[in-house]
């Protein structure tokens, strides 16, 4: 049995109105002690007076109860709706504590109780915790079709759909004598390989659906006084980052993000590539090469064909190169880049000149790499080692179709506890107590 917990389930500072939230199966008698009264009928929103344990009336609350299972935790449940002053608050939540039948919630300790008493899965906890926090429409989007079970009603699916081989499989095996069905071994195997299709599908995907989750990446690249924090602060719209004539301003990376047509992105100003013997400096042009590595779009500053070498080596296909000072772009330079597959613009961030055109750039790649898509969202690193790792067992099966019936069902198995996971049906102890404190408290 759980405790009883005890939070506030509204934004934090002062408001017209706040909720507190209680959850366990003292709730309702902190609320029949705190209100002196009568317990109201659930569900029904009830106006009633608070008082401490000396007698003495605190605040006057929209009360409501919901009685278990039928509440979001699974738990009976009371929630007071108070005046949303700071020391009302305290004092409202001080009452109930007094009363020794509740603590303090920790995070996430809401969204566990209704994890653990199967009111949710924990794709959808992640989808509503992905929920609360989302900053842009498609985070909200996104987090809306996960904390509604898609991905974990598919994720079963998938289960189901190996546990059905297995069962024929295990029946094979234990009764060689009756009479199976000739060709099972090959059913099943065609079974396993549509199903191993269907898990590529969704897992090529799952890039796409973590960048709309944790933000699509830029980043500036370029010689000391190529232009890169100007066009940053361009970008941003503020000053974001130092803006000197001095070169090797910027020697570590600056980062800020901003939203660009409903997507979070994250823009990272870096330390200027060039010779140097300074430590520092080379610090910083480490940090700028990784995170050049690391990013899903790199942009590229140029003034002149002697800064070619360092920045262009760093660019990939589908990447830009921003021509920072036009009088010295060519046609012979021009065709040069066209041959790697990279895209060019001419830009002069200081005037504005060209900064439409960059942004409509940036917005064209972006959308297309965070278009919405058919595949349930594997939103998570540990979504998609789970169907990775379902993926490698199906292949072991695939790749030895003679081997033994058991060795088979074995694999099957390893393959089925991989999804089970994802919707945190089995052996997932460790993985919910790091998905749960990642909640805010009062959720």
């Amino acid at each position: 049995m759980h405790d009883t917990i005890i939070a506030l389930a509204s934004g934090a500072g002062r408001a017209g109105v706040a909720v507190l939230r209680l959850s366990g199966p003292k709730s309702a008698e902190i609320l029949r002690l705190i209100s002196r009264k009568k317990l109201p009928e659930p569900r029904i929103a009830t106006l009633l007076s608070l008082y401490d344990a000396q007698g003495v009336e605190v605040d006057k609350a929209l009360v409501l109860l919901f009685r278990a299972p039928n509440s979001f935790t699974g738990e009976d449940v009371v929630e007071l709706h108070i005046h949303g002053g700071r020391a009302n608050l305290g004092e409202v939540m001080q009452i109930c504590l007094d009363t020794g039948l509740c603590r303090l919630a920790r995070p996430g300790e809401f969204s566990r109780q209704a994890f653990d008493n199967g009111k949710m899965d924990l794709t959808e906890a992640e989808g509503l915790c992905d929920l609360i926090e989302a900053e842009t429409e498609a985070q909200r989007k996104q987090a809306l079709r996960l904390m509604t079970g898609e991905l974990g009603g598919l994720s079963k699916a998938w289960r189901l759909s190996l546990i059905e081989c297995l069962a024929q499989l295990e029946a094979y095996i234990d009764f060689p004598d009756e009479d199976i069905p000739g060709g099972l071994i090959q059913t099943v195997l065609l079974n396993i390989t549509d199903l191993k299709q269907n898990l590529s599908k969704h897992l090529e995907s799952a890039k796409q659906a973590q960048r709309v989750r944790e933000g699509f990446r830029v980043v500036l690249l370029g010689a000391p006084n190529s232009g890169k924090s100007t066009l940053l602060n361009a970008l941003v719209k503020r000053d974001a980052s130092i803006v000197s004539a001095i070169a090797g301003t910027t020697r570590d990376i600056v980062e800020v993000s901003l939203i660009l047509d409903g997507q979070l992105v994250w823009i990272a100003d870096t330390a200027g590539l060039h010779e140097s013997d300074n430590d520092i400096e080379r610090e910083g042009m480490r940090r700028a090469i990784l995170r050049a590595e690391e990013a899903d779009l790199r942009i590229g500053l140029v003034s002149g064909e002697s800064e070619i070498a360092a920045t262009f080596g760093l660019l990939r296909e589908g990447d830009i190169l921003a021509w920072s000072k036009t009088d010295l772009w060519s046609p012979k330079l021009q065709g040069r880049i066209e041959k790697a597959g990279i895209a060019q613009i001419m830009i002069a961030a200081k005037s504005g000149s060209g900064l439409d055109d960059m942004q409509r750039m940036l917005s064209e790649i972006i959308g297309h790499e965070s278009r919405e898509f058919e595949a349930a969202p594997l939103t998570r690193e540990r979504h998609k080692v789970a169907v990775e790792s379902a993926i490698d067992a199906i292949d072991t099966i695939l790749q030895n179709p003679s081997a033994p019936a058991a060795l088979t069902c074995e694999n099957i198995r390893m393959a089925a506890r991989n999804l089970a996971a994802i919707s945190g049906e089995i052996g997932v102890e460790d993985v919910l107590d790091k998905v749960f404190s990642s909640f805010c408290i009062g959720k």
